[in-house]
C-alpha cells in the first residue's frame, strides 16, 4: 500500500521549521503540503525542503481534504497539521493499522495512555464537547466497538474510504462527518492513543462557538439524510 502524509498549512512557518526535520520520510510513499494562502514564509520553507505544495483554490479545512484527495498519489492519505498540536513520531503508527485493513484511522486524545490538550485544565471545555458529539454519533450510528474520539483531524483515509464517504463537509466538520458516515456505512475504524501537545504559537485553533454550530449543522444534516448520498 502507498501512503501519502499531507501537511495542512495555514501560515504555519514556526511549526514547519521545529517539524520539518522530524518527519519520518521512510513512513510514507509520498509527502505532499495543502496550503490555504500562506503568507508567513511556509511556502519558502516547504520549496526548500522539496515538499510538493498544492494551493486551495477554495479556502477551508473541508476543502484542503478535498484537494488532497485530488492530488495525491496514495491509497491512503495520514493528515498532519503542524501546529505543534500533533505528535510526528505517531506517523509511522498508520500504516500498521491500514494494511491490516482498516478503512479509517484515527489517532485519539481520549483514551487511557494519550492526552488532550486541555487535560491539565480545570475547565476542560473542548474535550467535553468533543466527547459530548462523539457520544452522540455513536448511540445513533455506530453498530461496532466504540470509537472514542470522532473530531481529531490526526487520521488517516484510505481512497477507496474517501469515495465511499463522498464527503461535503465544511470546514472542521469534515472530520466529524467522515467518522459519521464510516459508522453509517459499517466500515472498519481503528484507533490508537497520541499525546496530543501544546500550539507552537499562541493562536487559537478552531473557535470555539462557531465551530461548535457547525458540528451541530452537520449532525443534523447527517440525521436527516441517513445513509443516502452517492459515493464518488
Amino acid at each position: 500500500m502507498k501512503i501519502t502524509l499531507v501537511l495542512l498549512t495555514l501560515n504555519e512557518a514556526i511549526g514547519i521549521k521545529k517539524l520539518v526535520g522530524r518527519i519520518p520520510y521512510n513512513a510514507v510513499d509520498e509527502v505532499i503540503a495543502i496550503d490555504g494562502g500562506s503568507i508567513d514564509g511556509t511556502l519558502e520553507i516547504m520549496s526548500e525542503n522539496k515538499i510538493k505544495v498544492y494551493g486551495q483554490a477554495v479556502r477551508g479545512r473541508g476543502e484542503a481534504f478535498r484537494e488532497a484527495f485530488r492530488r495525491a498519489q496514495g491509497d491512503a492519505l495520514i493528515f498532519f497539521s503542524p501546529d505543534g498540536n500533533e505528535n510526528p513520531e505517531d506517523i509511522p503508527r498508520f500504516r500498521e493499522y491500514l494494511e491490516s485493513g482498516s478503512d479509517l484511522v484515527i489517532a485519539t486524545r481520549m483514551v487511557k495512555g494519550a492526552r488532550n490538550e486541555e487535560d491539565d485544565q480545570v475547565i476542560k471545555l473542548r474535550k467535553w464537547v468533543n466527547n459530548a458529539f462523539t457520544l452522540a454519533a455513536n448511540i445513533i450510528w455506530n453498530k461496532k466497538k466504540y470509537v472514542t474520539d470522532t473530531i481529531n483531524g490526526f487520521r488517516a483515509i484510505t481512497k477507496k474510504t474517501w469515495n465511499i464517504l463522498a464527503l461535503d463537509g465544511p470546514g472542521y466538520t469534515i472530520e466529524y462527518q467522515s467518522s459519521i458516515r464510516a459508522f453509517k456505512r459499517g466500515l472498519k475504524i481503528s484507533e490508537f492513543p497520541t499525546i496530543e501537545m501544546n500550539r507552537f504559537d499562541d493562536r487559537e485553533g478552531s473557535p470555539a462557538l462557531p465551530t461548535g454550530m457547525a458540528f451541530i449543522k452537520i449532525f443534523l444534516h447527517e440525521l436527516k439524510i441517513g445513509g443516502n448520498w452517492k459515493p464518488l
